[in-house]
């Protein structure tokens, strides 16, 4: 890479790590940047899957008043998304590359259209679960179907992580009657916990396709950015940043067509 790449690949990871840590779709943009820098598909999920987990962690650490009283929940759930992890980084390393290469403009495009329509989502919860005391008590019925909903969740974002963490608050409001903030600290934990799983997996036998360069820029970035947004993201104005991660979804999706 050359010192200018070298340099997006860096901010890339801050913008990914900080967008993460309040959207949850910070792949639609680190993932175009790896792609236009010339990382294959696969090997540029492995690194950006590498190079977020610092991120998640920052911006979990960032989110910890939010997770209290949730330590239970987090327990019967973070066993789903290391089973989902460790699925999706499987079908990642053993389903065709070609598969994937077809597949992925696919799942951009789903990212995308989730990502838009993100805020009727959230206005939905809100009514649904308006802020107040958290849930005390959850049925076993409902704790089937939150695990099951780890787990495919999980599954997905270890074999392409982008808008995990959109979907996992999506069906965890339907599922939970918790204010949108504690929503957002669960999922950013089981989303650090599938991205390690993940990531810890490609480390063990994909070593071979990790671009260490690139993962390594993408953690000195997303170290930083899942830190100042956890503390400082919620002040940014959502219609702007929402519209940078579909601006960045559809370019993705153009280079990917065009290779």
């Amino acid at each position: 890479m050359t010192g200018g790449e070298m340099v997006a690949v860096a901010a890339a990871g801050f913008a990914a790590g900080g967008i993460n840590a309040v959207v949850g779709s910070g792949t639609l943009v680190s993932f175009p940047v790896l792609l236009a820098v010339g990382l294959p598909p696969v090997p540029a999920t492995i690194s950006n899957s590498l190079g977020l987990v610092g991120g998640n962690l920052t911006g979990a650490i960032g989110y910890r008043r939010e997770l209290r009283g949730q330590g239970r929940l987090l327990l019967g759930l973070i066993p789903a998304s290391v089973l989902g992890g460790l699925t999706g980084a499987f079908l990642l390393l053993h389903l065709p590359a070609a598969a994937f290469e077809a597949v992925v403009p696919v799942l951009i495009a789903v990212a995308v259209v989730l990502v838009a329509v993100h805020p009727l989502v959230k206005r939905r919860i809100a009514r649904r679960h308006p802020d107040g005391a958290p849930e005390l008590r959850i049925g076993t019925g409902r704790r089937a179907a939150l695990f099951g909903t780890a787990y495919l969740t999980g599954t997905y974002g270890g074999y392409f992580a982008a808008s995990q963490g959109v979907i996992q608050i999506g069906l965890f409001g339907l599922l939970l009657r918790e204010p949108l903030q504690r929503l957002n600290a669960l999922k950013n934990v089981l989303t650090l916990t599938v991205n390690g799983v993940a990531a810890g997996a490609y480390v063990v036998v994909a070593t071979d396709r990790v671009v260490w360069s690139a993962a390594g820029l993408l953690a000195a970035g997303s170290l930083v950015g899942g830190y100042v947004s956890s503390r400082y993201g919620r002040r940014l104005p959502e219609p702007l940043l929402r519209t940078a991660i579909v601006v960045l979804g559809v370019v993705a999706i153009a280079v990917l067509l065009s290779r």
